[in-house]
């Protein structure tokens, strides 16, 4: 797959039918809304839907529908064992079950700044949770590998954290890793549906500022 965008156009429906795993979350809440508000029809599935990590339940749940969201963690597993397992699910089932659209919800941590280094290797960034952003970092690596050719996918997050008490503004940009960096979820949200609407980014993980 490309690690840059690629201007390649790939045919999508312009309102495409819309499964989002892990909508029982705020930031799966929050695309859901979105989407539903711009009359795209979303089947909402939560963690007692099925197994995530299963093929076969992600094809079963996916089945009819054109685009997928994937926002999803479980606390109780090894997140090293967890989002990879996520992405080989995804990258097998979706196809399986006719969908060709993927974005999946990533962590800022494993972006690389402007600078260079990844966020999480920046001077005072918090360690003490490693071992997640280095499994959310495989889980990408995981999907990259796993992905057959005909699985659009790309991996949004923010390009810093979300802010939960802000007001949204409507808008964003694409934008390296920055620590300072907020983005309401309703405007990431905005990100994701636009871009299962027009893909403009695949292959690749990007990060979302405020406008």
């Amino acid at each position: 797959m490309p690690t840059e965008p690629s201007t390649t156009t790939h045919p999508h429906p312009t309102h495409p039918t819309l499964i989002v795993f892990g909508a029982t979350g705020r930031t799966g809440r929050a695309i859901a809304a979105e989407a539903e508000a711009r009359g795209i029809k979303v089947t909402a599935v939560g963690r007692t839907a099925g197994d995530i990590t299963s093929a076969a339940d992600v094809a079963r749940l996916a089945a009819g529908h054109d685009a997928a969201v994937a926002s999803v963690y479980d606390p109780q597993a090894a997140p090293g064992q967890f989002f990879p397992a996520v992405a080989r699910a995804l990258a097998t089932g979706l196809p399986q079950a006719g969908v060709r659209r993927l974005i999946t919800v990533g962590l800022a941590s494993v972006l690389p700044t402007a600078e260079g280094p990844l966020l999480m290797d920046t001077p005072g960034y918090p360690q003490e949770w490693r071992e997640f952003y280095e499994g959310h970092a495989a889980g990408t690596e995981a999907l990259r590998t796993a992905a057959p050719e005909g699985l659009d996918w790309a991996v949004l997050s923010p390009a810093g954290d979300f802010d939960h008490t802000g007001t949204p503004s409507g808008g964003y940009t694409l934008a390296p890793a920055d620590a300072a960096s907020r983005i309401t979820p309703a405007d990431f949200a905005t990100a994701v549906v636009n871009e299962l609407i027009t893909p403009t980014l695949h292959g690749v993980h990007t990060g979302v500022s405020k406008e």
